[in-house]
This record gives structure tokens, sequence and C-alpha cells, in this order.
């Protein structure tokens, strides 16, 4: 299973691009959302590094692996919780992707069907079946500044909430202060929260209200 890819990026196309990585060329799916900040991480001697999500696309007597690239690991799970919507495959979440997650993630959050429906590929059935299986899920991902945002996972097991909530939000380019305000607020409008997901979907609630 790749999890990673480094190399010399040696030609972009619309919906991919091919790294060259010691002397072998490997081509990786970029979603549109993904390929617009693609260009700012590419170092002077043409390097790149991508986190990948790697699948194989199963045919009759065949099969065929594929690669999709990302900046960050919050990218590749707004992408995975995208593909459980029943329908959409990775491939099809790839041309759907076009804008930027964030305003995709609050469109779901608000059940905006309309602007769904004009991502490449979901019309209005499939639109509604993502604010159904999706809406209320997504608010972290609201909070994303997309663009230039290098995200990690937040951490499991049983750490502070808050903290981990710190940890996202520092890692979306919030300054420390404005961060921890954001938290704060959250908490005392939700004192009975229990996870830092739940915290940051509070917070991206409270974000979008004002």
């Amino acid at each position: 299973m790749i999890c990673r890819i480094s190399g010399k990026l040696v030609d972009r196309r619309e919906d991919s691009i091919v790294l060259d990585v010691n002397g072998i060329s490997y081509e990786v799916l970029i979603p549109g959302a993904v390929m617009n900040s693609l260009e700012a991480r590419v170092k002077e001697d043409g390097m790149l590094s991508l986190i990948v999500y790697h699948y194989l696309q199963v045919e009759p007597s065949r099969g065929f692996p594929f690669l999709i690239g990302f900046l960050n690991e919050i990218e590749k799970e707004f992408f995975e919780r995208f593909i459980t919507v029943s329908g959409i495959g990775p491939k099809a979440a790839v041309r759907a992707l076009k804008m930027p997650i964030s305003t995709i993630a609050q469109a779901i959050d608000i059940g905006d069907v309309s602007l769904l429906k004009s991502l490449p590929g979901i019309g209005g059935q499939r639109a509604r079946e993502i604010v159904a299986k999706l809406q209320g899920k997504v608010g972290k991902f609201g909070l994303m500044q997309d663009g230039g945002a290098t995200v990690t996972k937040t951490r499991k097991g049983k750490d502070n909430i808050k903290e981990e909530a710190m940890h996202v939000l520092s890692q979306l380019q919030y300054k420390k202060f404005e961060a921890n305000n954001m938290i704060d607020t959250a908490l005392s409008r939700n004192p009975d929260i229990k996870t830092a997901e739940d915290l940051l979907n509070e917070v991206y609630k409270q974000k979008t209200k004002k």
C-alpha cells in the first residue's frame, strides 16, 4: 500500500500529474481542489511530496491500481468521507472536487444542493444524497483556509480535546489566541462536547453564524 510519494514533477495534465521517482514515472490523479494549490508546493528543483490514496479498480479478469494525491492529511480525510456516499467512487470524486474543500464542506453543512449539483458529475439526486450522508459531519473541513494550509490529523486517544482542537486550528493557520477564543466560545455554548471532532464542528457552526 502506497501512502506517500515524492518525486520530480515532469508533467501536469487536467486531472493528474506525472512524478519521476528515481527514473520511474508515476501518474497521480489530483482533485481540482488540490491542483489549485499544487504549484506553491513544488520546490525549486521540481520536487514534490504528496500524501496518497491508493486503490485498485477491479474489472472482470483484471485490476487497475490508481494513486490519488493530496497536499495534506485533512484533504485526504475529506476525500475519504466524500466517497462514502453511495455512487461516488474515487475517480468520480477526483472529477467532482473542483471547488475549494471548505466551500464544498460549507455547502454540505447548510444543505446547499444547488452548489453541490454544480460539481462535475454530481446531479440533483446525488447532491441530496451527499447532504443526507454528510451533513453535520464535515464542519471542521469548512474551517480550512484553502490554498496553503499544511494540516495533520487530530491525534487519537484520550488526549484533552481542547488541545487536539488547538492543534488542528493551528495547522489551519489560525493564530493561537484566535483559536483559543473560538474553542472557549464553543465549549461555553456546548459544554457537553466529548470529542475534538465535535468541538471543531461547534467552532465551525459559531463561525458561520457571525
